[in-house]
């Protein structure tokens, strides 16, 4: 299958991106740099995109990471990377008949959860990041409507000690002068990086799967967990809870997303039968270290 990958240069799209070419797929990358390789094609989010005849799927992983201070002009950035490059190529989509859109988007859909379980039939929550990706979401429904089946990917924690939510923290960890955040109650949905390739690989094969998808491993742990595990995997203490205020005061509003809770299964990739190479948090753990 001829398939167009936007916004894969990243911790996630490098990989799939080779998955995608080692399955024996044409791979076509949107860059908005000048092209420099046969498989690149330039485009301008702000601006229609034709797509190369015989595409029969596109996926969308643009977005500025939210791993940083939020300003008002960050925060805006971080819609802006989202949503335009969604509406441009939902439109390309609908415009020439392709069937597939698979769409990034993110767990913080659901708001802050506490200890309830939520899946994909569950409804938003109302902060900054739920809004986001109502609207970002939103921004690929031209495609639904012209008759494209549309998966939302609505990711969680993707683990590999080389970048995403796991990265930040070998440091400290290594040093030992990390722990819990606050109560470390809350739940963190976690997926391995290795999973979250092939459950996009997944629903790429499987038409039955439609619409939001929670990309997240079937056995959430709570933060206390989480900090347990790692310092107990790099052989290191985790004894000091880290205090609010000196992340707030590093980090700004963004500080906070580490005492969201947010314990998300996925009800969608367990129903069709997705199978996880990493199921349990230990197993994930062990897969994104090195070795």
């Amino acid at each position: 299958m001829r398939i167009v990958v936007a916004g894969g240069t990243g911790f996630l799209g490098t990989p799939l991106r080779h998955e995608l070419a080692s399955a024996g797929h044409e791979v076509i990358q949107l860059v908005r740099r000048l092209v420099t390789k046969p498989d690149q094609l330039r485009w301008d989010p702000a601006q229609p995109v034709t797509l190369p005849d015989g595409t029969g799927a596109v996926i969308n992983l643009c977005g500025v990471s939210i791993g940083h201070r939020w300003t008002q002009r960050y925060r805006d950035l971080i819609r802006s990377s989202r949503i335009e490059p969604t509406s441009t190529l939902a439109q390309a989509v609908a415009r020439q008949d392709i069937p597939l859109l698979i769409n990034a988007s993110g767990v913080g859909f659901y708001g802050e959860t506490g200890d309830r379980i939520v899946d994909e039939g569950s409804g938003p929550g109302d902060d900054f990041l739920a809004l986001l990706a109502i609207d970002w979401e939103g921004a690929a429904a031209l495609a639904a409507q012209a008759g494209a089946r549309v998966v939302k990917l609505r990711t969680g924690m993707p683990l590999d000690a080389e970048g995403g939510f796991l990265k930040p923290q070998m440091l400290p960890f290594r040093l030992g002068i990390a722990g819990k955040l606050g109560s470390g109650r809350q739940w963190i949905p976690w997926i391995s990086l290795r999973d979250w390739v092939r459950a996009v690989m997944f629903v790429l094969g499987d038409p039955r799967v439609d619409g939001p998808v929670n990309m997240a491993g079937p056995d959430p742990v709570t933060n206390a967990e989480f900090t347990k595990a790692l310092a107990r995997a790099l052989h290191r203490p985790s004894i000091m809870p880290v205090p609010r205020f000196g992340v707030r005061l590093l980090f700004g509003e963004y500080a906070e997303e580490g005492y969201r809770s947010l314990r998300v299964m996925p009800k969608v990739l367990r129903d069709n039968g997705f199978e996880y190479e990493h199921p349990t948090f230990d197993s994930a753990l062990a897969a994104a270290l090195p070795r």
